[in-house]
């Protein structure tokens, strides 16, 4: 059993930058982040693995960087150039088993934090 403990949502002007912060209870293979806008299905935001190799999409490529500190099993996500568009709750996850599918699907993921909230003001 992993636990998993974000903290670094808030209200941000557009333009403006966030850093989310996840600490796992335990040691994972990869971690990733998701997010979810009201009436709008989970949205892949960035991945990493143990070794570093990254992931995100083209929404936030350029944008976001994801990074690790492996000693205290902590993910951070870096957001800069924030859109109103990216206003949504933000989920950590934590990948502890082989499983097939790729970071990019939640189906990777085998425990997920409470979210936090990401606002950002036009």
């Amino acid at each position: 059993q992993v636990q998993l403990a974000e903290s670094g949502g808030g209200l941000v002007q557009a333009g403006g930058s966030l850093r989310l912060s996840c600490a796992a209870s335990g040691r994972t293979f990869a971690m990733g982040w998701f997010r979810q806008a009201p009436g709008k299905e989970r949205e892949f935001v960035a991945a990493i693995w143990s070794a570093g190799r990254t992931y995100y999409p083209d929404s936030v490529k350029g944008r976001f960087t994801i990074s690790r500190d492996n000693a205290k099993n902590t993910v951070y996500l870096q957001m800069n150039s924030l859109k109103p568009e990216d206003t949504a709750v933000y989920y950590c996850a934590a990948k502890t088993r082989l499983a097939i599918a790729t970071l990019d699907s939640p189906l990777a993921y085998d425990y997920w934090g409470q979210g936090t909230q990401v606002t950002v003001s036009s």
